[in-house]
């Protein structure tokens, strides 16, 4: 399930940053004359005292060298030191490149191997000059957790799954009929006695359950489940192959009322004309829409 976390982490990324930026720039010194390591220190130890769920807190300095010791609530990372040079990690390098607090994708640890997402800001002097980069890391799964009780719209989240799950099951359900009464239809009419009628009318539901399926699938996994394709093309998938599902549906029942009229009421040709140009304009305006949509892609 990572990527469905990942993909929520890219919805609240920038209250995420807002609010750990907001922290750091709150406890840490910057642009002052004689900031000392141990006056970070003590700024960080603050942010970690008031996000006990945070796996660690440290500084480097202005190679990329760890130069403190974790600051952690947690007992497995307080004596953890890396040793080697991190002037090649994205927290250091992107908070030195842009200069003021970021806030980086996912990535495993390099303590534990866990995912989690740093908060980054670079702390100069009062002359411009890098003296350290304080780091603080937090699990992905915590930062999701955190900033939605922060927002108050866990319950509005879990709110919109429940319904969209019962208005899946009842369309399920729904689909479900259309479908054994298509094939009921087909298999009475079409082996015991030939009726076209029937035939066409069996087509028609078969149709129509189909493109329900496909909006039941849809909202399963996006609305519920939470899977989502990157495609940028894949929010109009489901919308295009449903009209694409009525279309044929509706082309079907007017190719069936010009047979019908065509024997026993011509007079009524113009109805089903009427029916036919209409599917014609829903073709055309759907050739459209995917034309314009492919535009805006490219």
């Amino acid at each position: 399930m990572l990527i469905r976390e990942i993909q929520e982490f890219q919805k609240v990324r920038k209250d995420a940053r807002a609010y750990f930026c907001y922290l750091l720039h709150r406890n840490l010194p910057n642009r002052l004359p004689n900031i000392s390591i141990d006056v970070v220190y003590e700024g960080l130890e603050r942010i970690v005292n008031e996000l006990p769920s945070l796996n660690c807190a440290y500084i480097l300095d202005a190679g990329g060298k760890q130069i403190s010791k974790m600051i952690a609530v947690k007992e497995k990372y307080k004596n953890y030191q890396i040793e080697f040079n991190q002037a090649n990690r994205t927290y250091f390098y992107k908070a030195v490149k842009e200069k003021k607090c970021i806030l980086t994708d996912p990535y495993p640890s390099l303590i534990g191997g866990d995912i989690v997402v740093s908060a980054a800001m670079p702390i100069f002097n009062d002359r411009g000059d890098l003296l350290y980069v304080a780091v603080i890391d937090m699990p992905l799964l915590e930062i999701l957790r955190f900033v939605h009780k922060e927002k108050g719209d866990n319950w509005a989240h879990n709110f919109n799954r429940i319904v969209y799950a019962v208005f899946a099951v009842a369309l399920f359900a729904i689909c479900v009929l259309l479908f054994l009464d298509g094939i009921k239809m087909f298999f009475t009419y079409t082996f015991q006695n030939i009726d076209i009628k029937k035939m066409f009318e069996s087509t028609i539901l078969i149709t129509l359950s189909l493109a329900l399926f496909d909006l039941v699938k849809t909202l399963i996994f996006e609305e519920v489940i939470g899977e989502k394709e990157e495609h940028p093309f894949a929010i109009h998938k489901t919308m295009i192959k449903f009209l694409g599902s009525i279309i044929i549906a509706l082309a079907i029942e007017g190719l069936m009322l010009v047979f019908k009229f065509a024997m026993i009421a011509p007079d009524k040709l113009i109805y089903a004309s009427i029916l036919l140009a209409s599917v014609t304009f829903l073709l055309i305006g759907l050739a459209y829409y995917m034309k314009n949509v492919g535009k805006d892609i490219k």
